[in-house]
């Protein structure tokens, strides 16, 4: 039977009181179809929020009154990876195992699938859209590389990595329309510039970091988690220089999703305690607040997505939910 979750965070002993004071209103909707890693969910609008079934071979839809879920099922051991939505509507999803990016029309229930125009490109991973959905940039981890591809044209661009085995992870868009990369492999990030492609790397400060998924706040500063020692980071592109923070649970932490919100505040989940601790940190004092514990218990939260209109931070689980947290007030007509 399909569970609905609500919770309202428990203060870990471990933790600091301040950091547990308002908790976040998170809210949880079990996937029918067991153990398929239910991911990376997007909010289309307030109702309709689409996300993949890594396991189970599927686009998932959620419809947030009613609690519906349906899947759309895909080529066998496509194993999607990441989903994003466009402004009209389309999904656009990374077929991990089948080195493609699919397009899937709700309109019409067509899906079109675009190979990689190299064998090497075995596996897209993460996918981002332009601000004017011209292109999608995405990441390619087992591949090492980086692309791009063309909307209208459906070319597909690819960006070997400078570092062997760098693994290319989280990806996000400046302000100024640059591209960033978490080399997971590495201690390092990727800088891409969309008009040349042209790439460089930047070392950060100590070498056993291990930055899994990356946020660019409005001020064009990037903030990346370390999966590895469990810290916050922030690299500031204008000054070069990088600050640091310890999150919480210290190098158990394990921080792997990731989200910043309108005001530039940055949210986050321990994934190495359990449950999951869902919590955001306020660069203007420094600080985590609002540690809340995942009520599923998370299992492993891997990508989150931010809708604006509604002040919510999406997520899904390894125990098989979809879940939001309200991180805002929602935005008035």
């Amino acid at each position: 039977m399909r569970r609905l979750l609500t919770a309202i965070a428990f203060c870990l002993l471990s933790i600091p009181a301040s950091a547990a004071e308002d908790p976040v209103d998170i809210r949880e909707w079990e996937v029918p179809y067991e153990n398929t890693r239910p991911r990376d969910p997007f909010a289309f609008d307030a109702m309709s929020v689409w996300f993949v079934g890594q396991r189970g071979g599927y686009l998932g839809h959620l419809n947030v009154e009613t609690g519906e879920i349906m899947k759309i099922d895909l080529k066998e051991g496509s194993g999607p990876h990441n989903l994003i939505v466009g402004s009209d509507g389309v999904v656009w999803y990374a077929g991990n195992r089948t080195a493609l990016i699919g397009r899937f029309d709700p309109k019409t229930n067509e899906i079109e699938e675009i190979p990689m125009p190299d064998p090497a490109a075995r596996d897209p991973h993460t996918l981002i859209l332009d601000e004017d959905e011209e292109h999608i940039f995405f990441t390619l981890q087992g591949a090492n590389m980086m692309g791009s591809l063309d909307i209208e044209t459906r070319e597909v661009t690819l960006i070997p990595s400078q570092t062997e085995r760098s693994r290319p992870y989280g990806i996000k868009m400046g302000p100024d329309g640059s591209i960033w990369v978490a080399l997971f492999g590495t201690s390092k990030l990727a800088n891409i510039d969309p008009e040349t492609m042209a790439l460089r790397e930047i070392e950060l400060p100590r070498a056993e970091a291990r930055p899994r998924r990356l946020e660019v706040t409005a001020d064009g500063k990037v903030w990346y988690v370390d999966y590895a020692k469990g810290v916050l980071g922030r690299y500031d592109p204008e000054a070069k220089t990088f600050s640091e923070w310890a999150m919480p649970q210290g190098e158990s932490a394990r921080p792997y999703g990731m989200a910043s919100d309108s005001e530039g505040r940055l949210w986050m989940v321990a994934t190495g305690v359990s449950p999951n601790v869902f919590m955001g940190f306020d660069p203007a004092t420094e600080a985590f607040f609002g540690l809340t514990e995942v009520p599923s218990g998370g299992g492993t939260i891997r990508h989150m997505h931010y809708h604006e209109p509604t002040g919510a931070v999406w997520f899904g689980t390894d125990t098989n939910f979809v879940g939001r947290a309200i991180v805002e007030p929602p935005l008035t007509d």
